[in-house]
């Protein structure tokens, strides 16, 4: 089972929910139809209000005409990285997330062609970067500083591709992992010092 490529896991496992539930934003997660799939990433602009230079999915808020989590997926991931909503195959979605502001987030998973064009929209994107899911399953949790007002916490993170991985879109990777590909990745909530050891 597990010599199995990595996309076929992923179409045999997932599927989409039956309890159709409105998410107040969703995000997609694309992932390259190839022997070693690549998942397409961005790096938000340092210009944007909320989490300005963070990596994230494409992703973003519901809008009125949207009628679906899987139509605000698409049209966002249109909008910030010009995926062709026609270059998807859809294969599933992953349980519903919070947001840091308590907003609820439906991620959408889908494989995308491996030699498709992604162009980013640069009012909302600084960077697109593709991370192999093998090497994102086998990171190791690192701490990421991240600092408050009061005091500096420490979170998990993955380090891809010269990037930080944390908070939200971490804790999807590691729900994809879970119900995508039978792969259980230990993801502690918060690291207390920056000497973590991952096991």
């Amino acid at each position: 089972m597990q010599d199995q490529p990595l996309t076929q896991r992923l179409q045999q496992h997932l599927r989409f929910s039956r309890r159709i539930q409105d998410a107040e934003a969703a995000v997609l997660i694309a992932i390259t139809n190839e022997a070693d799939p690549k998942v397409v990433l961005t790096r938000r602009s340092a210009h944007l209000n909320n989490h300005p230079g963070e990596v994230a999915f494409p992703g973003g808020k519901r809008d009125p005409q949207d009628t679906s989590n899987i139509a605000v997926a698409l049209r966002e991931a249109q909008e910030e990285i010009a995926l062709n909503p026609f270059d998807v195959d859809l294969i599933g979605d992953l349980p519903m997330h919070h947001a840091r502001n308590g907003m609820l987030v439906k991620p959408v998973v889908g494989l995308i062609p491996p030699e498709v064009e992604l162009v980013p929209q640069p009012s909302e994107i600084d960077r697109i970067f593709l991370a192999s899911l093998h090497d994102l399953m086998q990171a190791p949790p690192l701490p990421y500083e991240v600092q408050y007002a009061e005091q500096a916490l420490y979170f998990p993170s993955l380090q891809v591709e010269n990037e930080v991985v944390w908070g939200l879109t971490a804790r999807m990777l590691v729900s994809l992992f879970k119900y995508g590909l039978d792969y259980q990745k230990e993801w502690p909530f918060l690291l207390n010092s920056p000497n973590f050891e991952a096991p």
